[in-house]
């Protein structure tokens, strides 16, 4: 007998870990999940946005922690993962939010400033899933969500966008999706990404504070607006739920359709 489709979505009993969860996306997308159900753990370097974001989702009659970590260190990965379990007990769904971007022109970027993005964006992420991998293949499955950005689907001039590492860690972490969901497909773990476009966050604040800039940035964008904390929650929530159950290996990309136009 088929499912009805709200209990695809239900994430009654689950337990998610999101991390960059304070603020912005990630704030929306831990909402959303426990909107569907799931208790969360908040995890980023505030350990007070978490707590706000946290007693929310409580009073929403969901079990909510918060955790400060830097998940580009890896000594606070493994604190984070522990803490987690400790709390929770179980950690059935990974939301790969936390990132940091560095702007400065291709020529001009730094040794330095292009280790940083990718500590975080890159090597931090794949510790922590790692970890957290481990426990999902002991529980016996598990579902992996990273989230990238529109900047891995295609180049982009300083002018608009000088973030050339960022850009690059993203565009790895499609491979990297790729390449996880078939090595975890055997233990029940799915792994996909969610590519978000131009959000109101304070990542989008490089365009929105410059008035000419922005005009020009909503002029290619064919839905004609950024996207908005609903259009978060629906991408994360489908992907963690048995609605996407024979989805893995796949980008889906939330960008207002920026990456399919022609020019």
């Amino acid at each position: 007998m088929a499912v009805q489709t709200p209990q695809l979505f239900d994430l009654t009993g689950k337990t998610a870990l999101v991390t960059g969860g304070g603020r912005g996306i990630g704030k929306s997308m831990a909402l959303g999940l426990a909107e569907a159900g799931a208790d969360v753990v908040i995890a980023s370097r505030k350990l007070d946005a978490c707590e706000e974001v946290a007693k929310a989702i409580e009073a929403m009659g969901r079990r909510a922690w918060a955790i400060a970590a830097d998940v580009s260190k890896l000594d606070e990965i493994e604190r984070l993962v522990e803490e987690a379990l400790g709390s929770a007990s179980r950690i059935d769904i990974l939301v790969n939010n936390a990132a940091f971007a560095w702007g400065a022109p291709m020529l001009e970027h730094t040794p330095k400033a292009w280790d940083r993005v990718f500590d975080l964006n890159l090597r931090g992420l794949f510790f922590l899933t790692q970890r957290v991998a481990g426990h999902m293949v002991e529980a016996g499955g598990g579902n992996i969500i990273h989230i990238s950005s529109m900047a891995a689907l295609r180049g982009v001039s300083d002018a608009l966008e000088p973030s050339i590492a960022y850009n690059a860690s993203k565009g790895a972490l499609h491979t990297l999706t790729r390449d996880m969901a078939i090595k975890l497909a055997p233990d029940g773990i799915r792994v996909n990404a969610i590519a978000p476009g131009a959000f109101d966050t304070s990542m989008f604040e490089f365009i929105k504070s410059d008035p000419e800039r922005r005009r020009a940035f909503l002029a290619r964008m064919p839905v004609g607006r950024v996207g908005n904390e609903d259009d978060a929650k629906g991408a994360v929530v489908y992907l963690a739920s048995e609605a996407s159950a024979f989805v893995t290996g796949q980008i889906l990309v939330v960008d207002g359709g920026w990456s399919v136009q022609t020019s």
